[in-house]
C-alpha cells in the first residue's frame, strides 16, 4: 500500500514539474506567447494566431492549431534577419498572418485527416509589417509586405528537405534577401 502511494506521489510530482515547462498545445492558446523574448538587434512578434488565414479557412481547424508553428517561424525570421542586418540597425517585424503551404482535405476520408495535401491551389501566404532604424533610431524603412510564393512545389532544390516549414521560411528568406540587400547595395550610392 505504501508503495503504491509513493508511487503515485511520485508520478504525480513528475506530471507537475514537467508540465510548467511545457509549451502551449496550440498557436491560439491564451498563454501562447504573442513574441519572441526581447534580445538583439531582430524583434519579431505577432498578432492573434486565431484571426490568421491558416486557421480561420482551414478543413481542420484543430490539426491547423497543433504545435508551436508561430514561434518556429519567428525564431527563424529573427536568426536570418540578424545575420544579414548591418552592425547598429535594428529591425522590428509584426507578422499579421498566416497561410502556410498546402492544406487538408477532408473528403478523402478520416484516415487522413491530418494529412497536408501540397497542391498549387494552397500556396504560402505570410504577411508582416516592418521598421528598420539606423543606430540613432532613425527610421530608414518601414512598410507592409505580404509575401506569396504560387510556385513553390517548382523549386528542385527543397524535396529533400523535410522540414513541414520549409516553403514560409523560403518565403522569409527571400524576403530578407530581397530588402536587406537591396538596401545595402543602394546605401553607397
Amino acid at each position: 500500500m505504501k508503495t503504491l502511494s509513493i508511487t503515485g506521489l511520485a508520478l504525480a510530482c513528475l506530471l507537475a514539474m514537467g508540465s510548467v515547462d511545457a509549451r502551449p498545445r496550440t498557436v491560439s492558446a491564451p498563454d501562447a506567447p504573442r513574441a519572441l523574448p526581447t534580445e538583439g538587434s531582430v524583434q519579431v512578434q505577432w498578432t492573434d494566431p486565431a484571426q490568421f488565414t491558416e486557421l480561420r479557412q482551414s478543413r481542420n481547424r484543430w490539426e491547423a492549431q497543433r504545435g508551436d508553428w508561430v514561434v518556429d517561424l519567428a525564431e527563424h525570421l529573427r536568426k536570418q534577419a540578424s545575420k544579414r542586418l548591418p552592425e547598429g540597425q535594428t529591425l522590428d517585424v509584426t507578422i499579421t498572418d498566416i497561410k502556410r503551404a498546402g492544406d487538408y482535405e477532408p473528403w478523402r476520408g478520416p484516415q487522413l485527416d491530418d494529412v497536408r495535401f501540397m497542391r498549387d491551389i494552397y500556396p504560402p501566404r505570410i504577411a508582416l509589417q516592418f521598421t528598420l532604424s539606423d543606430a540613432s533610431g532613425q527610421v530608414i524603412d518601414q512598410g507592409e509586405r505580404t509575401l506569396r510564393d504560387t510556385g513553390y512545389l517548382l523549386n528542385s532544390s527543397l524535396p529533400s528537405n523535410t522540414d513541414p516549414l520549409r516553403y514560409e521560411k523560403r518565403m522569409l528568406d527571400d524576403w530578407l534577401r530581397r530588402d536587406l540587400l537591396k538596401r545595402d547595395s543602394t546605401a553607397g550610392l
